[in-house]
């Protein structure tokens, strides 16, 4: 099993962090890891992606064109990744902020409102981790016991308290995913 997943958005939204807990998550399964980061100097509000590679086999290069996977969170990562995805591949986006939504037929896509679950659930910065769950939903490659695991790794422990709540946002996301389905214009 390799699994080659993109997770893009703007910096701040927990794209590098989604993927450090998912390669956390990775090595604890006793899988083959590779993680690779990339964003502006902005960081911020700037875009920003990582790269994962989760395999029972070696890795030969952490340097991808095509994914497994696309975890989008805003428009130009879509408009730059949409393509990117192989055929019969996933793509799982934050509709918040897409005005163009997805329309290939060749993949499985699917859309997770975190945004407003995270801003139900009283704290914004569980949105990273409302995406992982619904990632994982659609692909269990690791158990929800290792991504707790590589949460206490990936986070400070002064913010050990707050892995309770990310539990129940992973839980939420797996439990909201809803299919997108690409609507077909009648022409006449």
């Amino acid at each position: 099993m390799t699994e080659e997943i993109i997770i893009a958005g703007f910096g701040g939204q927990g794209v590098l962090s989604m993927g450090k807990i998912l390669a956390y998550s990775g090595i604890m399964h006793d899988q083959e890891v590779s993680w690779m980061p990339s964003y502006g100097p902005e960081m911020r509000g700037g875009t920003a992606n990582v790269t994962v590679i989760l395999s029972d086999e070696r890795i030969s290069s952490p340097y991808l064109k095509v994914f497994d996977t696309a975890i989008i969170l805003n428009q130009q990562s879509m408009d730059k990744f949409e393509e990117c995805v192989k055929p019969g591949g996933v793509l799982l986006y934050e509709p918040n902020g897409i005005h163009q939504h997805p329309t290939r037929t060749d993949i499985n896509i699917y859309q997770i409102e975190a945004n407003r679950i995270a801003t139900e659930m009283g704290n914004k910065k569980i949105f990273n981790m409302v995406v992982l769950g619904a990632f994982l939903k659609i692909k269990p490659i690791v158990n929800l016991e290792n991504v707790i695991d590589g949460l206490k790794k990936s986070l400070p422990e002064r913010y050990h308290n707050l892995i309770p709540l990310n539990e129940k946002a992973i839980q939420k996301g797996m439990s909201n995913i809803k299919a997108h389905i690409i609507e077909k214009s009648i022409l006449s």
